[in-house]
């Protein structure tokens, strides 16, 4: 019994630590971007929603990219 769960966990881990190995590269970062990875069918409703939840959770931001990553904008 003990060796069996021994086994599965080594199969688990194993999984577990082949996912997401492969990084982005820097020259595939631009398709990320694209207008196609946009998920939301009607800006002027998101446009809204986020007003919504402006107002109802007092906090507003995190939807875009301020800067270059050095946390300054």
């Amino acid at each position: 019994m003990a060796s069996r769960f021994s086994f599965s966990l080594v199969v688990v881990a194993i999984l577990a630590s082949a996912c997401g190995r492969t990084a982005v590269r820097a020259s595939e970062k631009e398709f990320l971007a694209d207008q196609v990875m946009v998920f939301d069918n009607d800006p002027h409703e998101t446009a809204s929603d986020d007003h919504i939840m402006t107002n109802r959770e007092g906090a507003a931001g995190g939807h875009g990219a301020g800067g270059g990553g050095c946390g300054c904008n």
